[in-house]
């Protein structure tokens, strides 16, 4: 397509061997896109904004709540979310009392998973796609395994899902805004890849910008962006402060798939690249 996101063509000088990425207004409207955007790749930890939307409808539909008991003892779901249950990273072990500490937990989500499964009786894969990837068209898409990591996806899917999250249908907007606001206000942690951040902010299954340095996003994202990088090689971010050429019109989603690991390639090139894409929303 004709893209007015030039810098997109940047994903083409990234050390793997294929990426693909898109850029979606908070209209919906497609801004550009570059690389095989139909090809399905893994998502790892991007996984889990999708395993939270489809929490948050089997909040909405009444189903589960967010302050009932779930994981471990004296947590409950939005714990779980906000990875403030005190579960570890990769195994069913208290580290701290709930609420207390920011450790981005694996086990938590799968927690979530197991709980909204009981909560429904429809196994989580399930309930995902029938929550959430039917109804946005989201055909490529799979959960097969840990809601935490083992999505499987592509940048025209998650294009969907960005501008649902942007302008949902399936949740009501005050819940959204709640995913995108800081839960358990400063606690600190650690930021996987990134080190310890003083706050670590997160919302209902994303992370927050806020201040943090070291970032996967840009120097000029606005602290109000949210999203997730996954360990494949991914990550989508949404801007609800990016600035459109021609207007006030504000807010814009970026998702960026590939088929390496993240490691110090990822670390040097994605700050650059969405600085470079935030930089032609508002020129163009």
């Amino acid at each position: 397509m004709q893209s007015s996101v030039p810098s997109l063509a940047s994903i083409e000088n990234w050390p793997v061997p294929t990426a693909a990425a898109a850029v979606v207004r908070a209209d919906g409207t497609l801004a550009g896109s570059r690389g095989p955007t139909g090809r399905r790749f893994a998502l790892a930890s991007v996984t889990k904004p999708l395993a939270a939307y489809a929490v948050l409808v089997a909040y909405e539909e009444g189903a589960i709540d967010l302050d009932e008991p779930a994981g471990p003892e004296g947590a409950t779901v939005r714990h779980l979310l906000a990875h403030t249950s005190g579960l570890a990273f990769d195994e069913n072990r208290v580290m701290a009392a709930p609420g207390t500490r920011r450790i981005y937990s694996n086990t938590g989500f799968e927690a979530l998973g197991d709980h909204v499964a009981k909560a429904t009786d429809i196994p989580f894969a399930e309930y995902l796609h029938q929550a959430v990837l039917e109804p946005l068209g989201m055909a490529s898409t799979t959960l097969e395994g840990s809601p935490a990591k083992d999505g499987v996806s592509t940048v025209d899917d998650l294009v969907r899902f960005a501008a649902e999250v942007q302008a949902p249908r399936l949740l009501d907007a005050r819940t959204v805004l709640d995913a995108m606001t800081v839960t358990y206000p400063g606690l600190t942690g650690i930021l996987p890849g990134y080190g310890h951040q003083k706050p670590n902010d997160w919302g209902l299954g994303f992370e927050i910008r806020d201040g943090k340095s070291p970032h996967w996003t840009g120097a000029n994202s606005s602290p109000r962006t949210f999203g997730h990088f996954g360990q494949a090689g991914t990550f989508l971010w949404i801007d609800p402060d990016a600035r459109w050429a021609g207007g006030n019109s504000t807010g814009a989603a970026c998702v960026a798939l590939t088929d390496r690991p993240f490691g110090p390639w990822a670390v040097e090139a994605w700050p650059p690249f969405t600085d470079a894409v935030l930089a032609d929303l508002r020129a163009r």
